[in-house]
């Protein structure tokens, strides 16, 4: 095989490699032998079909199979010879098809990882924050506890349904006085404020009684679903049957059994390991920002254009997948935001491979197991501590972790 190196900038190399139809021929002939054994044919033996007949009837498979073993290893013995570590697949093409005495020639495009060097760690200060989950803090959680465990009971006589109160009613809606596919409905349940129907839908049945009847004029958004209705102006005759107002439970033993737990002291055990938890959850995440900082801080260099574009079509897609006109012009608006996080990703993870090899870190199948284990369980724990509980927790104790945009909307990491 014969090299020509015909790129070498920044991160990027072409390299053109030229293989002789006589390799490639001897890969015909060997695979020939190999499977001419296996040929039936009328006329002949078992394993007696001689050699051309084979090359007649299996010669374009087996040419085919030939080139792209060829190359497979050609390009191989490249990266291993110049001792190139690529970013991505190498991108490669076929500049000449053996035949007639014609080699094959390739061309073989690539960006390699950069030499970063082994990152000094041994330097590296970072202060770990402490919070205790103290009365406070568990009284904050069993009181949002038993705001999740709330009932709905019928409100009395005459009362006037407000937000907080569960609504049944029955609708028909329709647009320029004609009824709509899935515009009617009954006996359904609508906690007002829950923003769970359209705009302006639930603010028009406050002050509600049972049994009375309201229509309810809007317009869908621009961005419904459906697109016969969307910016539509609408309305719906609505009947008010019932109204119902919440019951929060009582903090006692009997909240507790009802969770599955003996007492409301194992409750307290409970919501006081799972705060505790979320406390350290939050004060490791935030010397792990404090870690990525210093050395995004510290490290700076090329990184392959490839990988951050893959990153970015990575977040971008996360981002517009199912998004709103709003959302998608937000996200145009702020694209060189989502660019310069891509580039600081790949970035800092090329910069922890590195520090994980150079300190024979090696994460084992059995340990990632475990670890996604252990998150499983976290998610299905019961009673689980509301986000509402995590807020007042931060702001009782001033814990204030960091912020900065993530791929997800309306969330930050």
């Amino acid at each position: 095989m014969h090299v020509k190196q015909t790129l070498n900038e920044g991160l990027k190399r072409a390299y053109t490699l030229t293989i002789p139809a006589a390799d490639i021929e001897a890969r015909i002939e060997a695979a020939v032998a190999e499977v001419a054994p296996q040929v039936r044919m009328p006329g002949f033996r078992p394993g007696k079909v001689p050699a051309n007949l084979v090359r007649r009837m299996h010669g374009e498979r087996l040419r085919g199979d030939a080139v792209q073993g060829a190359a497979d290893e050609s390009v191989r013995k490249l990266l291993a010879d110049h001792g190139l570590r690529p970013a991505m697949q190498p991108a490669i093409d076929v500049d000449s098809m053996p035949g007639d005495g014609a080699d094959l020639v390739l061309s073989v495009s690539l960006e390699v990882l950069p030499e970063i060097g082994s990152p000094d760690i041994g330097t590296i200060r970072l202060e770990r924050l402490a919070v205790e989950a103290d009365e406070a803090a568990i009284e904050a959680a069993l009181a949002s506890l038993a705001e999740r465990q709330k009932r709905f009971e019928d409100a009395k006589a005459g009362h006037k349904a407000r937000v907080g109160d569960l609504v049944v009613i029955d609708y028909a809606g329709s647009v320029e006085g004609r009824a709509f596919d899935g515009g009617t409905g009954t006996d359904m349940e609508v906690e007002l404020g829950s923003g769970r129907l359209i705009p302006g839908f639930e603010a028009q049945l406050e002050g509600a009684k049972a049994g009375e009847t309201r229509t309810v004029t809007l317009a869908f958004p621009e961005d419904y679903p459906a697109a016969n209705l969307a910016g539509q102006p609408a309305e719906f005759a609505v009947t008010v049957k019932a109204v119902r107002s919440p019951a929060i439970p009582a903090v006692d033993d009997e909240l507790a059994k009802n969770l599955g737990l003996e007492s409301l002291a194992q409750l307290r055990e409970v919501l006081k390991d799972q705060v505790e938890a979320e406390l350290a959850g939050l004060s490791r995440t935030y010397m792990k920002r404090k870690l990525l900082d210093h050395l995004a801080a510290t490290h700076d260099f090329e990184v392959p254009p490839s990988m951050v574009d893959a990153e970015f079509q990575q977040i971008w897609r996360q981002l517009t997948e199912g998004a709103s006109e709003e959302e998608l012009a937000r996200a145009e608006a702020e694209r060189g935001d989502y660019a310069r996080i891509a580039e600081r990703r790949v970035r800092l993870g090329l910069l922890l491979s590195e520090i994980g090899t150079a300190n024979g870190i090696v994460i084992t199948n059995a340990e990632m197991n475990r670890l996604v284990a252990e998150e499983a369980v976290k998610r299905r724990l019961v009673p689980r501590v509301g986000r509402e509980t995590i807020r007042v927790l931060l702001l009782h104790h001033d814990l204030k972790p960091w912020r900065e945009k993530n791929v997800v909307r309306g969330r930050t990491e």
